[in-house]
């Protein structure tokens, strides 16, 4: 007859039944459940059509937003010269403020029952922003080239907004007037101003006297 404590020991059988059934369950495949560019129909009050459009109008909001989130992050790293302790301060900034941006815009995509972009294969595919060098570049030229990110993000959610309004996706709409527009009009704002060509220590008179100031 067993002993107790024998009972109490668990077989190596019993013990590897164990562990197999607390393994996760990996190398998994299946269809998607939903692909992308399709629409599961949600009960928000708006076509589906409507919703389709908008998704489309926001994935590209969101592929060039992410670009530009990213290209914060380059120059971050990258920027060199008198003003890199500020302008490092500020790119890093103004990274985080394009990152909510993000997480906002692709959960406003899934609101509307689409699918949002995600990989970055998918975003260079998509984005209308143009691939920088991989190397340093002069703070100027960074300027610029985030500048001009800005520009081509705040053109197309202008026209987004306005399509969004007169398809009556308010929601849609107020996230691209209320977040997107205003986000980067501030940021231009900040950024524009490190690119102003103004003496660092003494007045320029002469150029004062030519103005008339």
């Amino acid at each position: 007859m067993a002993s107790k404590a024998d009972k109490r020991n668990p077989s190596y059988k019993q013990l590897e039944a164990g562990s197999q059934r607390a393994e996760p369950l990996q190398h998994q495949t299946a269809r998607e459940i939903q692909p992308y560019g399709k629409i599961a129909k949600l009960p928000i009050a708006l076509d589906e059509k409507v919703c389709a459009e908008s998704a489309e109008n926001l994935n590209q909001i969101l592929a060039d937003t992410i670009t530009l989130r990213d290209l914060y992050k380059k120059h971050h790293w990258q920027v060199a010269g008198h003003t890199f302790y500020q302008l490092h301060l500020l790119f890093d900034k103004h990274y985080e403020e394009q990152n909510e941006l993000v997480d906002t815009i692709a959960e406003r995509i899934q609101s509307l029952g689409a699918i949002s972009l995600a990989m970055a294969a998918d975003i260079a595919e998509t984005t209308l922003i143009p691939r920088p060098p991989r190397g340093r570049e002069e703070v100027p030229v960074q300027i610029s080239r985030l500048l001009e990110a800005h520009e081509i993000v705040l053109k197309e959610a202008r026209t987004m907004a306005k399509e969004a309004s007169d398809a009556g996706d308010d929601g849609t709409n107020d996230l691209l007037v209320s977040d997107v527009i205003r986000t980067n009009e501030l940021q231009v704002w900040f950024l524009a101003e490190h690119a102003v060509d103004v003496p660092v220590v003494r007045a320029d008179q002469g150029k004062a006297a030519a103005s008339g100031c």
